[in-house]
């Protein structure tokens, strides 16, 4: 099967964690047997400039399926004719009161609409009754994100081995993400913070904490609370997104609205701990990157004649928790 894949959200020299997710997933799916994919990426906003280098650069009959990443990559997506168009919505352009107008405007005119979680996925109107919405998301990293001893991490940092720190696993300037709740829960205890961190230094950062803290408003899906998983580290969060699944009976998180006393009271052990671990690498194993990618892959062999899609590619587990 050969894929063409759209984005305005792709690394850059200039954002090298832009659309990090969406790269990891194209790795994934390039991994698997019988799949090709391209990728056509711009940057936000250009639509119209976008539409020609797209057709300048790329002819739909040439592939077995067409996906667009983020809803208003739809508008180049969809006059790229030829082949199945599937997109996958993360949040913000079904949310946001300008882009997700648009974004349902485009849906129609899309042969899949996909979305990284179950709860986004509902929002989509007639999901379940009148359309088909799949739910895929992008998946952690699993050889990327992994238990690195603390006191390794923090000396490859520069960090003190032995003060409490707490991460914030985002850029404080993304005030949906709620910064300002994630230092009243620190109370105190120094907290980091993954704003212009290079992707391949995040593991590092969550390796070095003494727990994970996101207090986020809303989330499409919730990579980061699975990257503190895969690594067997602490996390508080609430429940947004997938946040409440994933941490589901995990010993050692908390799921929950925030509340400055019981947060406080959640990270107090693990502040106090020297390498305070949780086991939660088999749970982030259920969302890995490439279990998510073999899920796409059957999605796309379900828009294709069978002819042009080896089984071989895609085992039969292909449902993974949504």
């Amino acid at each position: 099967m050969r894929a063409l894949v759209i984005t305005n959200m792709w690394p850059s020299s200039e954002d090298p964690s832009f659309g990090a997710f969406v790269a990891d997933q194209v790795r994934a799916l390039r991994a698997l047997d019988g799949v090709e994919v391209d990728v056509f990426s711009f940057g936000p906003g250009g639509y119209l400039k976008a539409i020609r280098a797209l057709h300048r650069a790329h002819d739909a009959h040439d592939y077995d399926v067409v996906h667009a990443h983020f809803g208003l990559t739809a508008i180049p997506a969809v006059t790229l004719r030829g082949a199945p168009l599937a997109i996958t919505l993360h949040g913000t352009d079904l949310r946001h009161r300008r882009s997700g107008r648009v974004t349902r405007a485009l849906l129609p005119l899309t042969d899949l609409a996909a979305a990284v979680s179950s709860g986004l996925a509902a929002e989509i109107a007639g999901a379940g009754t009148t359309r088909r919405v799949a739910v895929l998301p992008c998946g952690v990293d699993l050889d990327r994100f992994k238990p690195i001893p603390r006191r390794v991490a923090r000396e490859r940092l520069g960090l003190d081995p032995a003060e409490p720190c707490l991460l914030f696993p985002a850029d404080p300037a993304r005030a949906g993400k709620r910064h300002d709740l994630a230092i009243d829960a620190a109370d105190g205890v120094r907290l980091l913070s993954l704003g212009g961190i290079p992707p391949a230094d995040v593991p590092l950062w969550i390796n070095a904490a003494n727990a994970v803290v996101l207090p986020s408003e809303a989330e499409g899906f919730g990579l980061a609370v699975l990257e503190a998983l895969a690594c067997d580290v602490p996390v508080v969060a609430t429940p947004v997104g997938i946040h409440a699944l994933a941490l589901a009976d995990v010993a050692g998180t908390l799921c929950a609205p925030y509340d400055s006393a019981t947060w406080r009271a959640a990270l107090r052990p693990h502040v106090a701990a020297v390498e305070p671990r949780v086991p939660g690498r088999r749970r982030a194993a259920l969302f890995s990157s490439e279990r998510m990618a073999r899920r796409v892959a059957a999605a796309w062999s379900e828009l294709t004649p069978p002819r042009l899609y080896s089984a071989a590619a895609v085992p039969e587990e292909t449902s993974p928790p949504s």
